[in-house]
């Protein structure tokens, strides 16, 4: 099963957190962790491999803490997941891994190193813009809705 990492799935949700943020000021790891029921200390972690990848900048001082480091157009899904998990991969062995002993026989490999640069090619084709821009109607709307559909 293809699965992504807790810290990936962390990674998504403060980037998108800092992307729906309407004024420019910084946000902290303790903010976005309590926010989202997160361990301040993992949160931290994440947002400094976000930092350290130029996905965010990391701001020092009593007012410190994060913000995008480019317009959220230009960051895909694939550029945080890979900041925070490294390459994708769907096999054990990568593209230039001779080290398995089913290497020269393997008759699945490379059709499952085209479906891992499909699923890449996806990915990269969302950005944080795309995923930050999704409307969740309020709670209160949504039992309207349901309300009208029992009628």
């Amino acid at each position: 099963m293809l699965r992504l990492s807790k810290k990936a799935d962390y990674a998504l949700m403060a980037m998108k957190h800092l992307a729906i943020k309407t004024d420019a000021a910084s946000t902290s790891a303790r903010e976005i962790a309590e926010q989202y029921d997160i361990p301040v200390e993992l949160m931290a972690k994440v947002l400094q491999r976000l930092a350290r990848s130029g996905l965010l900048t990391s701001h020092q001082g009593t007012r410190g803490g994060y913000t995008l480091a480019r317009a959220k157009r230009t960051i895909s899904v694939a550029d945080i997941i890979q900041a925070i998990d490294g390459p994708l991969t769907v096999t054990a062995c990568s593209s230039d891994d001779e080290q398995c002993e089913q290497f020269e026989k393997c008759n699945v490999r490379d059709p499952l190193w085209r479906i891992k640069d499909r699923i890449l090619a996806a990915l990269a084709t969302c950005s944080l813009e795309e995923i930050s821009s999704e409307v969740v109607p309020e709670p209160d709307v949504i039992a309207v809705s349901l309300t009208r559909g029992l009628r």
